[in-house]
This record gives C-alpha cells, sequence and structure tokens, in this order.
C-alpha cells in the first residue's frame, strides 16, 4: 500500500442485470414507439436514470390510471400487483413489464404459500414498491415484517402454518436476524428454496465489508430512495465504519475527507456508472489519486428483455 491518500475501490458495483433489463426495455419502447413512452413509478430509483429518460420523452406518472387509453406503459423493475395489472388491462393499455425475474420469483412464491394456505410474513418495508407488489398478490394472508421486533410481536400461534419472504433488496444481516425470530418462534414455517435476496445486492454489500476495516470513509453511490444503496450504508456502519450516500457528485461534501487517508468507493445496483466515474474524478482532484479495485464477485448473469421487443427469445 502506498503511502499517499488512496481509493478502494468494490467490485460488483453499480447497474445489476434486473436494471440493465428494464433500461434496455424502455430504450427499445422509445425507439420502436417513439415518446411518450409512460412508465409506472420510476423505472430504478436513480435520479439521474429518471432525469435522463424524461429528458427523451419519458412520462413516469404514480398510477396506471393516468396513463392514455391504449399507450404503451412500462411496469417498474420493482414490480406490481396484479390489481395494477387488472387497471391496466382494463384501460386496454400495451403494457411492458420490466418486472425483475429475481422480483417476479417472489411474487411466484407468494402465490404457492398462499395457495397452501399459509399465512405470508413479508419481510421487508411497507413503503417499498416492491413489498407493496408482493403484498397485492396475497394481501388477505399477509403480514409485513420490517424488522425482529415485529417478529417477536406477531400475534400467531407457535403452531401456525407460516411461510416467509423477503424483499430482494435487504441487508443481508438484518434479514437473517429477522427469520432466526421466525424459526424459534414457529414450528410450521416455510421458506423459499432459496435466497431471496438478490446476488447483486448481496455481492454490493460483501463489497463493502471487504474493505470498510482498511478506510477511514467508505462513500456509496446511489439515490436517496434505492433501498439496496442504503442497505450497503447501514452494513458499513454496522460494522463500525464512517459511511455517507452519495446520490451524485454535488452531494459530496470536501469537509468528509477532514483526516481521511483511504476512502472506500462502491455504488448501488440502480447507480450508472457513470456517477461513480464523477465521483472518482473529485477525489482524483483532491489528492486521491491511487485507486485499488477489491473484487468480491464476478457477475455474468443476463436477464433479456421480451421477446416481443427484440425478436428473439426471452431469458431466463
Amino acid at each position: 500500500m502506498s503511502g499517499g491518500k488512496q481509493v478502494l475501490l468494490a467490485e460488483p458495483r453499480s447497474f445489476c442485470a434486473g436494471v440493465r433489463r428494464a433500461i434496455a426495455i424502455i430504450d427499445l419502447a422509445l425507439e420502436q414507439h417513439g415518446a411518450p413512452v409512460y412508465v409506472r413509478k420510476e423505472i430504478v430509483h436513480n435520479h439521474h436514470v429518471v432525469r435522463e429518460f424524461q429528458r427523451r420523452g419519458v412520462r413516469f406518472v404514480d398510477s396506471e390510471e393516468e396513463v392514455p387509453r391504449g399507450a404503451v406503459c412500462v411496469f417498474s423493475a420493482h414490480g406490481v400487483s396484479p390489481q395494477v395489472r387488472e387497471n391496466a388491462d382494463a384501460r386496454g393499455l400495451d403494457v411492458l413489464d420490466a418486472t425483475c425475474p429475481l422480483v417476479a420469483k417472489v411474487h411466484q412464491e407468494a402465490r404457492r404459500f398462499a395457495r397452501d394456505g399459509r399465512t405470508l410474513l413479508l419481510i421487508g418495508h411497507a413503503d417499498h414498491e416492491e413489498v407493496e407488489g408482493t403484498y397485492g398478490h396475497a394481501p388477505d394472508r399477509t403480514i409485513v415484517v420490517e424488522t425482529a421486533a415485529d417478529a417477536e410481536a406477531l400475534d400467531l400461534p407457535a403452531d401456525a402454518p407460516v411461510a416467509y419472504l423477503t424483499q430482494t433488496t435487504l441487508s443481508v444481516d438484518e434479514t437473517r436476524d429477522v427469520i432466526a425470530v421466525l424459526r424459534r418462534r414457529f414450528t410450521d414455517l416455510r421458506g423459499p428454496a432459496t435466497d431471496d435476496i438478490c446476488y447483486a445486492s448481496q455481492n454490493r454489500q460483501d463489497g463493502v465489508r471487504a474493505i470498510v476495516d482498511r478506510c477511514d470513509l467508505v462513500l456509496v453511490v446511489g439515490s436517496v430512495n434505492s433501498s439496496n444503496s442504503i442497505r450497503m450504508v447501514e452494513v458499513a456502519r454496522r460494522l463500525g465504519g464512517r459511511a455517507e450516500l452519495v446520490p451524485d457528485v454535488t452531494h459530496f461534501d470536501p469537509a468528509w475527507l477532514a483526516g481521511v487517508r483511504t476512502v472506500g468507493v462502491s455504488a448501488g445496483a440502480s447507480a450508472p456508472e457513470i456517477l461513480v466515474g464523477e465521483l472518482l474524478d473529485r477525489l482524483a482532484s483532491l489528492g486521491y489519486t491511487d485507486t485499488v479495485v477489491e473484487r468480491v464477485a464476478t457477475e455474468d448473469v443476463v436477464f433479456s428483455p421480451p421477446a416481443r421487443l427484440t425478436g428473439g427469445a426471452e431469458g431466463p
């Protein structure tokens, strides 16, 4: 390690496969249909991505009810409830579904557990769009559980047939704590066959874990409404590190660098790499010119856009 100011740059960072697929869907929709293309909610939780699409004629709306009848409407990567799909069909909307396949997997699990007669314990943040969409697949059987304390307080008998699912962008550590409470409390508990927390969220959290002990400050590029970016900051702080969320370089405060020799940098799964580059340039201008890459995983997952947009097969 050199004696100067240093950046530890975590990999993987920035866009995951689900985000790339969602962005590609809008790109193709604009190419094939022209503007305006309507998107229900933010396509992904990043202000830079949203602003760039707005510049190109994309209109973001809070509800499918705001989309003109027959218009092209993209569902965001966070997924929607069956009621939203029914409303869109009733309005004759030309729907393009950008739901991340990993979120769609959680929806399938919710329907399966509900058919089995189980009470669904959905671990996540009640106000997050992904949780709203999953909840809508079994609203009469679902209870949102945000914390281990919520799990302790559930008013259900120990032998109740229950199942748990999780929001895909949670902290691995906190989710593990909640699940541990559920396993202790319930004798007839089922869960997903594989972890619901997506590989990208886990990899980015692991990247923070890998560098935090060697950093005086960790900077995570991501928007203030990005769940997976916020979780990365929380992971660093839980491990005793100083960490700040940086929506873009204009939100970076040079005062944070007082006494800082080594800065860790990463980015949430919805944050474009261009924002990371701008932050690195700013750090370099302040003397942090020695950059060391710390890779914890290699991501080669690809989620293809719908076949109707590409003229080929959709996968996976």
